[in-house]
């Protein structure tokens, strides 16, 4: 099994009523701003280990490293059942966040996918507090039309009365093996040892003897609400701080979306935000982080230890 070059440290603290667990790796206090990051939808915090062990000791020995578990994965589960997530609850709960750990200083934020677009968001509504920004494969939604909310309403409504009568619950497991060998179906670019590693942290063992996803199955339920192009874009031309947008070669987008929303798409959005830069991990899917954590965290690490002096020409790529 995939053993820690650097061990996590855990606290549960409270967030708007809401436990949130988080993951610190590096010392416990640091002048240099906090990294924090963020991880995707029906995932968790420990997500991060392979990208984090891929830093540099000089990186790691002097920054503080943060990652919380979202509501509702992970070990940030609601006390009493939900029946639904709002996406915006994310952005308040990232806010709460960094009050606690960062109070007015500035921090440095990477996201991954749902992570990811949750970074674009809250640096474009808090520019202030973010000093440099990556996003991999945060790449938001189809565009969506007005007329589409009635037929939206209805399947929200439709999925909430689903969940209640227990009709989305999710699968569960035999041993930690089987998780990890969904871990490995869903990215076969994920080595044995660290699914066997990931699978103990995404998963849990019940009381009924099986292994249970760390997730809430409401967190199945669909979003009440259209996805708007037009505020993302006013998001991202809000945005202040460095932006290092990565994407993985292996088309994500094309598999998830076919034609109703292009890679291409996704860069003409990313073309509002003042200060760009792209660059592409090769022999990667959309868990980048999980198939090349050593060219992942060597993007990151540079992208960071940038001298804030340095200006940065908008829209520029590194292949």
């Amino acid at each position: 099994m995939y053993q820690e070059r650097l061990v996590a440290r855990h606290e549960t603290i409270a967030l708007r009523g809401m436990p949130c667990h988080l993951r610190h790796w590096g010392p416990a206090d640091s002048s240099l701003a906090p990294l924090v990051l963020l991880h995707g939808w029906m995932d968790v915090a420990a997500s991060w280990q392979f990208a984090v062990d891929a830093l540099s000791s000089a990186f790691t020995q002097g920054r503080r490293i943060i990652a919380p578990d979202w509501r509702g994965f992970g070990l940030s589960m609601p006390e009493q059942r939900v029946d639904c997530y709002h996406f915006p609850d994310y952005l308040a709960d990232l806010d709460a966040l960094l009050d606690q750990v960062a109070g007015d200083a500035p921090i440095d934020l990477v996201g991954h996918s749902m992570g990811g677009n949750i970074a674009m968001m809250y640096a474009g509504a808090r520019p202030a507090r973010i000093r440099r920004l990556v996003n991999l494969e945060g790449f938001g939604l189809p565009a969506t039309r007005p007329a589409q909310a009635p037929g939206r309403y209805a399947q929200w409504l439709d999925e909430l009365r689903r969940q209640r009568q227990g009709e989305l619950a999710l699968k569960t497991y035999a041993s930690p093996e089987g998780v990890a060998e969904r871990l490995m179906k869903t990215n076969p670019r994920l080595p044995a040892d660290k699914a066997a590693w990931l699978a103990r942290h995404w998963a849990r063992q019940g009381s009924d003897g099986r292994w249970h996803i760390l997730g809430d199955a409401a967190q199945k339920v669909i979003s009440a609400q259209l996805y708007r192009v037009d505020e993302a874009l006013a998001l991202y031309a809000a945005i202040t701080a460095p932006v290092l947008s990565v994407v993985a070669d292996h088309d994500s987008l094309a598999q998830w979306w076919k034609d109703r929303f292009t890679l291409q798409e996704f860069h003409e959005r990313t073309r509002h935000v003042r200060q760009l830069t792209s660059a592409t991990v090769k022999d990667a899917g959309h868990m980048l982080h999980h198939d090349q954590p050593q060219a992942v965290a060597g993007l990151i690490e540079d992208f960071l230890v940038q001298s804030a002096r340095t200006a940065m020409p908008a829209n520029t790529s590194s292949y």
